[in-house]
């Protein structure tokens, strides 16, 4: 394992922000850590970084221990911090280059390491430009390749695209996960984009100080809920009933639309058109969407990462629920 955790804690006074969490990281995983905004996040990934001693309980980054071994843990991490810390007067190299000698990598293979890295992320032919001249997304980059300088066996990524439009997010992510193929490297990351989670091979959400939930997103989606089926017909209240007798399960009927839920939701849709036609009923519309991992965030936080309001799907799912029609 490249991080343990084991019954970590962090108070503040009074105010017990980490309340006694344990999770392992494997060696080149990219691992989510969500939650909202007071969670315990932020604390928990400064104590893994040695900015903040723990309370109690203990950690291990790549076989050092977080308290007794900081200097190590140090060496074999790269950081990524929510705010811009690049010197925007300097160039690409000057950049780099500072960052070297903070970490006293060897004069002799500095040129190397710079330029070797500036590639991984797009950026060699941008090494002699000032870097005000950079893009949001070309300076994001940059601090990536900066953290990979003196070789990490793990990247930290603190919220990475925040404030980045949704094409240069992606662009960025496709340059982290080509890291990771090509370096083995592992990514612990925390954000607000729930499509960047979906990138993790696990996510553990923490709330209040405790880790409420850790799996793969496909798990975490199907322990909240189920893909959802919903179609228009040309007569709703007949194709509602034929639906239940036929499908062996529940449906709702909002007016002129009725909603099932499914394991699959493709075959539901597919049965449902398929005994609609029998019938000589027509489907005018039909729509299936899965869950979704802000399902889930909601589901065990009661509030949405991003201020939004709660889903069409969230509410027929809730109402299905709450007649204790829903087969599970």
């Amino acid at each position: 394992m490249t991080i343990t955790v084991e019954k970590l804690t962090r108070s503040f006074g009074e105010i017990q922000a980490v309340k006694g969490i344990d999770l392992q990281v494997e060696r080149g995983e990219t691992f989510g850590f969500l939650g909202p905004n007071g969670a315990g996040k932020s604390t928990t990934i400064k104590m893994l970084c040695t900015l903040l001693h723990p309370t109690s309980g203990r950690a291990w980054i790549n076989g050092y221990d977080i308290e007794r071994e900081s200097p190590q843990v140090r060496q074999s991490i790269g950081i990524v911090f929510q705010d811009p810390t690049l010197d925007e007067y300097l160039t690409a190299e000057q950049n780099l280059y500072y960052h070297c000698m903070v970490y006293h990598t060897p004069h002799k293979t500095r040129a190397t390491r710079i330029r070797e890295v500036l590639q991984l992320v797009g950026l060699e032919e941008r090494s002699k430009d000032v870097v005000k001249t950079f893009s949001g997304g070309m300076k994001r980059r940059l601090e990536v390749a900066r953290g990979l300088l003196h070789e990490p066996q793990i990247l930290f990524l603190d919220e990475p695209t925040v404030g980045l439009d949704p094409q240069t997010r992606r662009s960025v992510w496709e340059h982290v996960l080509r890291l990771r193929e090509r370096t083995g490297l592992t990514i612990f990351m925390t954000t607000h984009y729930m499509e960047e989670a979906e990138y993790c091979d696990r996510i553990a959400i923490i709330d209040h100080g405790r880790i409420i939930a850790l799996d793969t997103p496909t798990a975490l989606k199907r322990m909240v809920s189920q893909d959802q089926v919903s179609l228009t017909t040309s007569s709703p209240e007949r194709a509602s009933t034929i639906l239940e007798q036929h499908l062996g399960q529940p449906v709702l009927r909002e007016q002129d639309t009725i909603y099932a839920e499914g394991d699959n939701g493709q075959a539901l849709a597919a049965n449902a058109i398929r005994q609609l036609a029998l019938a000589d009923i027509d489907v005018r519309s039909v729509n299936v969407t899965v869950p979704t991992l802000e399902d889930v965030f909601v589901h065990l936080t009661g509030q949405a990462i991003r201020d939004e309001s709660a889903s069409t799907k969230d509410r027929m799912g809730a109402r299905l629920r709450s007649r204790g029609r829903l087969r599970r």
